[in-house]
């Protein structure tokens, strides 16, 4: 079934990397005023700053507070390192209970050089290592599947069918998937998988941009929604047919966006929004 129009942005969540050059006082302020409900922060943007602070003027702006990105990162050949990034990813979980962020983003790790195979069952064991910790702070782990482009050196969860059977076998109410369009649009098998995914209870975020043609860039050269080949209006129809009523979390790196006025970027990202998402 294809989505409902949107009509406001009170669904309307915007990462704190989207408009990377304002810091996170400025964001906030701009998206409350501009009635956005949502922002989900980047760990960038808390340096130098009382977390805890940092959270209550976003929650006094009215903004929920919807994630933090990022952790992950748990594959490497040695075995101390494995162990270092799990400590690291117990530090993002007590960032996000400091903030009062509901879930942790999670963009798992490869190592490149090791086969894909054991890098999934090192993630695995990395994000179970880490659930009872997220059980006590009641902070969500959500497992990004990343571009197949990404599998040598940074994800080799590429599929969401592959995030579904690790969330799948390890079973906790601590432990979802976030879906970004970004990476997972070109997926013969998006639908079932969603679908998989809603049944389970997993599905814990939903991300929104554009891929452009030709992309200039694969990291930083994300577009707005509309402005590429994704049919996100669809994509949401799925996700929201599997049971989702969360923020759509508009996630776009892109050099040429940065170098803009940001005021003006936000507008173009409120009008994209309605329009093609």
């Amino acid at each position: 079934m294809m989505a409902k129009e949107l009509t406001d942005f009170s669904q309307l969540c915007m990462h704190t990397i989207t408009t990377r050059p304002w810091p996170i006082e400025r964001s906030a302020r701009e998206l409350s005023d501009a009635g956005i409900g949502g922002i989900t922060v980047w760990r960038d943007a808390l340096e130098g700053r009382n977390i805890m602070a940092t959270g209550h003027m976003l929650r006094d702006l009215n903004l929920n507070i919807v994630s933090l990105c990022r952790g992950g990162f748990f594959t490497s050949f040695i075995a101390a390192d494995r162990q270092k990034a799990i400590e690291a990813n117990l530090k993002a979980i007590d960032e996000a209970f400091a903030l009062g962020a509901p879930m942790v983003v999670l963009v798992c790790g490869a190592t490149p050089g090791q086969p894909l195979s054991e890098s999934r069952k090192q993630i695995g064991d990395g994000i179970s290592a880490c659930l009872a910790h997220a059980e006590a702070a009641k902070v969500k782990l959500a497992i990004e599947p990343l571009h197949p482009m990404y599998a040598a050196d940074r994800s080799a969860i590429n599929t969401l069918e592959q995030a579904n059977e690790i969330a799948e076998a390890l079973q906790s109410p601590w432990l979802g998937i976030a879906l970004d369009v970004y990476h997972l649009w070109w997926d013969p098998d998006l639908e079932t998988q969603i679908k998989r995914c809603g049944r389970n209870g997993h599905l814990a975020a939903f991300h929104i941009c554009d891929w452009k043609t030709p992309t200039l860039d694969l990291l930083n050269d994300r577009g707005l929604m509309g402005e590429g080949c994704i049919d996100i209006r669809q994509i949401r129809g799925w996700v929201e047919d599997s049971g989702f009523d969360g923020f759509h979390e508009v996630e776009i790196f892109s050099t040429a966006y940065w170098n803009e006025d940001q005021t003006e970027f936000l507008k173009k990202i409120k009008n994209a929004y309605l329009k093609y998402s």
